[in-house]
């Protein structure tokens, strides 16, 4: 199985995946063909075509699932790429347009997996750990399960002297696991996770992960960390 998950696709000053176009070029190597899911967002047409432009340098030609029969391109593909946006949205097309065991299927066969932001969250468990807003609802939360552990992308750091005066990032992580004993990967911007088999390794900006796991404080983890041991995870949902 490999798996290229990304915290997210938009750097600060650079062009959309551009922080990430060497990493992608390594996953990608030998790939030809990548079949781009861009249910996250409403405009499928237009947000292939800026996947596409983004890959270009990679050279790798880029098909999107709402154009053609997803399983045929699924099984002519060597890559599926999900995109960001609006992780409700995206999961509630995957189940209404079934392809959340295809897509499982073709990954555990070789096939190779990159998700960003909203596409990493449904390479988890479920998506109950996601930081958007419910703007439709999905038959339910279960995901694809590519990773045994939850995903926090996006994380930001608590800011001593910010008014807001709602939950902090951590907070919320922290009653989630008062609910659920899973692990939970709050990963900064600019990082990623890439799995190669049993292999899993956090990549990308120095500035890394927070580990939550509960009855145990939050743990920093570096860039270039192992993280192999949360593949044996056993999740536990209420």
């Amino acid at each position: 199985m490999r798996l290229l998950l990304l915290s997210n696709s938009t750097a600060p000053g650079k062009q959309y995946l551009e922080h990430a176009l060497d990493v992608l070029g390594e996953i990608l190597d030998g790939v030809k063909r990548l079949v781009f899911v861009p249910f996250a967002l409403a405009d499928h047409e237009g947000y292939t075509a800026k996947v596409a432009e983004a890959l270009e340098p990679v050279g790798v030609e880029v098909a999107g699932a709402h154009s053609d029969d997803p399983i045929k391109l699924f099984n002519s593909a060597q890559a599926v790429f999900v995109g960001g946006g609006n992780t409700f949205r995206l999961l509630r097309e995957l189940y209404a347009r079934e392809l959340l065991a295809p897509i499982r299927d073709r990954v555990a066969h070789g096939t190779v997996y990159i998700g960003s932001s909203a596409g990493t969250n449904v390479a988890c468990p479920t998506i109950r750990t996601t930081n958007d807003m419910p703007i439709v609802q999905p038959p339910a939360f279960e995901a694809s399960g590519l990773v045994p552990f939850q995903i926090n992308p996006h994380y930001l750091d608590p800011v001593a002297g910010d008014p807001h005066m709602g939950e902090t990032r951590e907070e919320r992580l922290e009653q989630f696991l008062e609910e659920n004993d899973v692990p939970v990967l709050g990963m900064r911007e600019g990082t990623w996770l890439h799995r190669s088999g049993d292999a899993l390794t956090l990549g990308g900006d120095e500035s890394g992960a927070r580990l939550f796991q509960r009855g145990s404080a939050a743990a920093e983890i570096h860039s270039g960390a192992d993280l192999s041991a949360l593949l044996d995870t056993v999740p536990l949902f209420r």
